[in-house]
């Protein structure tokens, strides 16, 4: 079963919050590009994105459909978030990449409590797939 197969079993619920984690990931980080002072942002945001969607992907290859896919995300985006707050603080920012900055660091802010309990999970022993 592919991960994209595994995903399909999931309540509804998590197939749209995965939707929403795509747009706020990936999407929005794009439209940073726009705007000079936040396209760094935006490339670094996109790029640690993918590493994190390969470290799950590779996750998936060696242990299955567990919880420890959030490790990844814990790991990549923790540092990202800290980082992007701080870029939306910065005074050269304009308004519109200040909103897409907070909307990004409040997606993944959320994915990361998910992720946070799921990996603490894990480690504690929580073992079977989903």
């Amino acid at each position: 079963m592919t991960l994209e197969e595994a995903i399909a079993t999931q309540p509804q619920w998590g197939q749209i919050w995965l939707n929403v984690l795509f747009v706020g990931g990936f999407i929005l980080p794009l439209a940073l590009l726009i705007w000079k002072p936040s396209r760094i942002a935006g490339a670094v945001t996109v790029a640690v994105s993918l590493a994190a969607a390969g470290g799950v992907y590779w996750i998936y290859g060696q242990l299955g459909y567990v919880r420890l896919l959030g490790l990844p995300h814990v790991l990549l985006w923790t540092p990202l978030v800290i980082w992007l707050w701080r870029q939306r603080k910065r005074p050269d920012m304009p308004a519109w990449p200040r909103r897409i900055l907070l909307a990004v660091c409040a997606v993944l802010a959320v994915s990361l409590a998910f992720d946070y309990t799921d990996t603490a999970r894990y480690l504690l022993g929580e073992r079977q797939p989903f």
